[in-house]
């Protein structure tokens, strides 16, 4: 049984990746700091938790021995969490990455995939963004995502190898929920308030179900080494306008949902092409994000998801705001 390592994995993405991880017979080690909760959502007897920080290297180090792969989830998550302590930021997203990456080789780890963001290319005028789209980070957030794949890809030979996945905005339900991403807060207001507001509408944004995402990381871990070895991988299929999401919404609400436009000065599209992922990898998506929608719709209804604009959980700046960490 192949043990993965899963830093970051008690957050929005990681609480549906270590589930599917041990549905696909690996055992895991969940290394988090937490902070969304003492317990993780499952118990299983091939699941073991490591309360620590990423920048404890030394807890770290000691912690990754006898683990076949590394999946880095860690950080702090979008530009407004990351702005609100850029000291902070740096030291999550970035100072700690290089030794990281070096306690991972010398403790034995064959496969190392770091989380990346599709933000890595900046706006991009031209129709597909694939991965060999110049990268152009517009903010110290992705700049950081860049600096690491760098810094891992160069790090990498035929015993350690680094694969780096760009994924789009993920949508849809997960047991430690995120209400702070475009998708969901529009379905949280369609829901909840029966309107949504949008400044101007004609963005595109690139989306990607959770559940896709998660299979994703577990394609990696299955591919041939040849295939997957100093590879990056765009994935998230579907880019669409802000307001063509909005209606998306607004059409899975069964009463009357009003959409509000506001002008924007800011109309910067973004969008990505994941073609290779299919291309080399043979990675489909099973699923899209109507269906990351009407998940979250049936969260709402079964009360699974509660207090939605006040829990400072759902969000995470105001997560941070109130354990102030540094």
């Amino acid at each position: 049984m192949k043990k993965i390592f899963v830093i970051g994995g008690a957050g929005y993405v990681g609480s549906q990746l270590v589930p599917a991880l041990l549905k696909n017979n690996y055992s895991v080690t969940v290394y988090d700091l937490m902070i969304y909760g003492k317990n993780f959502p499952i118990n299983d007897k091939n699941l073991n938790i490591i309360k620590g920080d990423v920048r404890d290297i030394s807890k770290l180090k000691k912690a990754l021995y006898n683990h076949d792969a590394v999946i880095h989830l860690a950080c702090i998550s979008n530009d407004p969490s990351f702005e609100l302590n850029p000291k902070l930021g740096k030291e999550i997203n970035y100072d700690c990455f290089k030794p990281l990456v070096a306690a991972s080789k010398e403790t034995g780890i064959k496969h190392f995939i770091y989380a990346s963001s599709s933000s890595v290319y900046g706006v991009k005028d031209i129709p597909d963004v694939t991965e060999k789209a110049t990268l152009e980070p517009l903010t110290d957030y992705s700049k950081f995502k860049v600096q690491c794949e760098e810094i891992l890809l160069s790090k990498t030979d035929s015993n350690f190898i680094g694969s780096v996945i760009r994924p789009a905005t993920v949508c849809g339900y997960s047991p430690r929920q995120r209400l702070d991403l475009v998708v969901n807060i529009l379905t949280n207001f369609a829901y909840h308030k029966k309107k949504i507001k949008i400044f101007g509408g004609t963005q595109l944004r690139p989306n990607i179900h959770i559940n896709d995402m998660v299979d994703s990381y577990i394609c990696l871990l299955k591919s041939d080494v040849k295939k997957i070895s100093n590879e990056v991988f765009n994935v998230g299929f579907e880019n669409h306008s802000v307001d063509t999401l909005a209606k998306l919404v607004k059409n899975n609400i069964k009463e009357n949902v009003e959409i509000e436009y506001s002008k924007s000065d800011d109309n910067r599209s973004y969008h990505i092409n994941s073609t290779k992922i299919s291309d080399k990898l043979g990675f489909v998506p099973k699923k899209n994000i109507n269906e990351a929608i009407k998940d979250l719709i049936d969260a709402f209804k079964k009360k699974s998801l509660t207090n939605t604009f006040e829990n400072e959980d759902y969000f995470n700046i105001k997560k941070m705001q109130k354990i102030n960490l540094v």
